[in-house]
């Protein structure tokens, strides 16, 4: 996930005039983007960002070009720059939209019945599955993302912030609280992610009924334990 305190870099797909447009990174779909841009540009701009995270998974961020992107979205090069600067703008403006998506996720836990009980934890999996529907495609792509070490530095940072509190909302309700939060978030959300990449990105013949049962019941137990 990309820090927007980066984007001045140029590449290859830097503005033709090799300046930036002061355009503020905002979430796909917000009303404050669509009510700047207009509904038919926002509609636009999304498209674009669609487009990139499935590139960015199928390529990786350095194997996806602009015209890549552009020919994705049947738009001209020129129109791309209406809307980003870079494709490393679109790389921060997904990573700030998915971080802090997955944070209202996680706090859903805040809302959910104590004691719950396992029909409470599988409706909250099945959050996170539609989470990942939506952003699982730049979450496993983020990996190959700019070859820059604050981007690095600051992925890490928000995963572990996510799995630290995912963490403690779990452990709150352990009949034996862990003494590691951060390992019991980490585990149960690595588990979420690579089941929904089997299924959804791989797309292995598991029902995903019978997937999110099965971790709601891994879950349940980790915190019956």
């Amino acid at each position: 996930m990309g820090d927007s305190t980066s984007t001045d870099i140029v590449d290859e797909g830097a503005a033709p005039d090799g300046g930036h447009r002061d355009l503020q990174v905002e979430p796909a779909g917000t009303e404050t983007t669509a009510g700047r841009l207009g509904w038919r540009a926002a509609r636009t701009r999304n498209a674009i960002l669609d487009a990139s995270k499935k590139l960015f998974l199928e390529r990786g961020y350095a194997g996806t070009r602009i015209n890549n992107i552009t020919d994705a979205c049947g738009i001209s090069r020129a129109g791309f720059y209406t809307y980003f600067r870079d494709k490393r703008e679109i790389f921060d403006t997904l990573g700030q939209a998915t971080f802090r998506e997955l944070l209202q996720v996680v706090a859903e836990w805040e809302t959910i019945a104590r004691p719950c009980t396992r029909a409470d934890v599988v409706a909250w999996v099945w959050q996170y599955f539609a989470f990942m529907d939506q952003h699982g495609a730049f979450i496993l792509s983020a990996q190959s993302g700019p070859a820059d070490e604050s981007v690095g530095a600051a992925s890490n940072k928000m995963q572990m912030r996510v799995a630290w509190l995912l963490g403690v909302h779990l452990r709150g309700r352990q009949r034996t609280p862990t003494d590691a939060p951060e390992a019991l978030g980490l585990t149960v959300q690595s588990m979420m992610d690579r089941t929904w990449y089997h299924c959804h990105a791989q797309h292995l013949p598991v029902d995903d009924a019978d997937v999110v049962n099965t971790i709601g019941g891994f879950i349940t137990a980790a915190l019956e334990a």
